[in-house]
């Protein structure tokens, strides 16, 4: 199974009605490989279908479509590894060609909210901190305004952030997984 058929299947109507949507699995994956710990998959699955089971027309249809997302999880995985960067997130352009950021955003906020102990050492670091905000603003983005918390970021940083989104979000999250990974080897930690 393609991308492309990946996508077209978690918009039909097989899929659970809350499932994610490709640009908001990709940030979900993303969150996943680039966060502190490793979540079973079984727990994460669920996730993706919004706690459903989606409707498959056989047993052959439901192993492409999970061959599909772990096929994704690894070209994620992969990319982020690769010098220089080729991670690119996938997010959506709207009727008026204006890139919508906040799917891909609202997935990577959600794979943090599975571990938020697990990624307080993140908030609490100054620069993993400033990476996880570009993040959080676009997802933000994705809640209406009247539950919104106080915006991080003006009205212009956010648009100039939403027009260099796919510039800025693999940085942010090749920073947050390398922040990660020296943090497990110790890296730039001070030992007493």
């Amino acid at each position: 199974m393609t991308l492309d058929e990946l996508a077209d299947f978690l918009i039909s109507t097989s899929a659970p009605a809350g499932c994610m949507d490709l640009s908001e699995l990709d940030g979900f994956l993303a969150g996943l490989i680039a966060g502190p710990v490793e979540v079973p998959p079984r727990e994460w699955l669920a996730e993706v279908w919004d706690n459903e089971q989606p409707d498959y027309q056989n047993p052959a249809e439901a192993d492409a479509v999970l061959q599909a997302i772990f096929a994704h999880f690894a070209t994620i995985e992969t990319a982020l590894d690769t010098s220089p960067l080729v991670y690119a997130p996938i997010l959506w352009q709207d009727a008026s060609g204006t890139t919508v950021t906040d799917d891909w955003a609202v997935g990577f906020m959600q794979a943090v909210s599975l571990r938020p102990e697990a990624w307080q050492p993140a908030l609490a670091d100054e620069d993993a901190s400033l990476l996880l905000i570009p993040i959080a603003s676009l997802a933000e983005m994705g809640v209406p305004e009247s539950e919104r918390g106080e915006q991080a970021l003006t009205d212009e940083a956010l648009e100039g952030l939403i027009q260099d989104a796919e510039q800025v979000l693999p940085v942010c999250v090749l920073g947050l997984r390398r922040f990660w990974r020296d943090r497990a080897q110790g890296v730039g930690m001070v030992r007493h």
